[in-house]
């Protein structure tokens, strides 16, 4: 018999996950129904109904819950009840989501899960609150679970924080890109899936070596996904990725294809070439990019100077070209193979762990986003 696992919110975009053990696909489905009532429940504790509707807004349209699923997975290695990791699955997401406050700031998003963004309905300065606000539950969970809790969640919000900045300041002049890229990529994606496989293992005494694997495991997990990511803002439609097509084209994120098709020398890649850098992204006095700014935006806005942190961005009447260019283009392909090699590195460190169906379930995420891209 084959189970499945939803982990999204009924009434949203399902990503579902296959495997064959029921007994534990009813576990992780009452692992991330009861995360689903504690992150309700951390909204409800804002007690002023409008901050609530602002803090809760993204738990409310869901997500694919990827983070909570893996704090519950890990805590299927130790030798206490898994259901002692549904707080630790809980903190995971807040962090998460608290990020995603954070980012669609930095980046201007107009929409975020399908609906608006909290920066685009409520404005900058409200988003990057209620952002914090979400961290401030976390660090309160994290104290509320031990010192070990206290010591990832700290570490990886420190790494977040690290990512972000180094995000906005980009590559220093004589730096490499691609090295740049990484490093963002680790801070602000592969710390925070590596943390929720760690935070579940510890609840349940899971042994260090354990631990240590999942860890490793989720780095390179966190890596692929972002390349994903990267990869579906260029050949996924809005309906399907629940954002923009091409927004982080649009406004000159340095994701890998471009930062691979801005380094293709050959004469067939120069239209590609020129796109990108016809224009810069310009931040404003804040270091934000910038993009097309919400009407109650409070940030204003300025010229861009030569050296903006962002990649370049094709003005709106070349983006469509750039972006059907850069889906058949040998970018995107290299794109794939780095992150076909990173999932088989999380592949490895899955095979470190004890065989079961836990394990089974590291192994389908690895053919969830090896397809996710398509």
């Amino acid at each position: 018999m084959v189970a499945s696992v939803r982990t999204e919110p009924r009434g949203s975009m399902a990503m579902e996950l296959t495997f064959g053990d029921p007994a534990l696909t009813a576990r992780l489905e009452r692992g991330v129904d009861a995360v689903e009532e504690r992150l309700r429940a951390v909204a409800a504790e804002a007690r002023d109904p409008r901050v609530a509707e602002i803090v809760g807004h993204l738990f409310a349209p869901g997500g694919k819950r990827l983070r909570p699923l893996l704090a519950l997975v890990g805590a299927e290695f130790g030798e206490r009840d898994p259901s002692a990791a549904v707080p630790a699955a809980a903190l995971a997401e807040l962090v998460h989501v608290a990020s995603l406050y954070h980012d669609d700031v930095m980046d201007q998003a107009r929409t975020r899960r399908g609906v608006a963004s909290a920066n685009a309905r409520w404005g900058n300065a409200t988003a990057v609150f209620a952002g914090n606000w979400l961290l401030s539950k976390a660090a309160r969970l994290a104290a509320e679970l031990g010192p070990e809790t206290i010591r990832l969640q700290s570490s990886v919000t420190n790494r977040l924080v690290m990512g972000q900045i180094r995000e906005l300041a980009g590559p220093s002049d004589d730096g490499d890109a691609l090295a740049h890229y990484f490093a963002v990529v680790a801070g602000k994606t592969a710390a925070l899936i590596a943390m929720a496989l760690q935070l579940g293992a510890v609840r349940t005494d899971a042994p260090e070596h354990v631990v240590q694997a999942l860890a490793e495991y989720g780095e390179h997990l966190g890596v692929a996904f972002q390349i994903a990511d990267d990869i579906l803002d260029i050949t996924s439609t809005s309906e399907v990725s629940g954002k923009e097509q091409g927004k982080d084209l649009a406004i000159g994120v340095a994701s890998l294809p471009v930062l691979l098709a801005l380094a293709d020398e050959r004469p067939e890649a120069e239209e590609l070439r020129a796109l990108l850098t016809a224009a810069t992204a310009a931040p404003d006095d804040s270091g934000l990019p910038r993009a097309a700014a919400p009407d109650d935006s409070e940030l204003p806005r300025a010229a861009a100077p030569d050296d903006s942190p962002r990649a370049a961005a094709p003005d709106g009447s070349g983006l469509p070209r750039a972006v059907a260019l850069l889906r058949r283009c040998e970018a995107t392909a290299q794109a794939r193979a780095i992150m076909q090699a990173r999932l088989v590195r999380a592949r490895s460190a899955a095979n470190g762990l004890p065989d079961g169906p836990a394990a089974r379930v590291l192994h389908a995420l690895c053919d969830f986003v090896a397809h996710r891209d398509r």
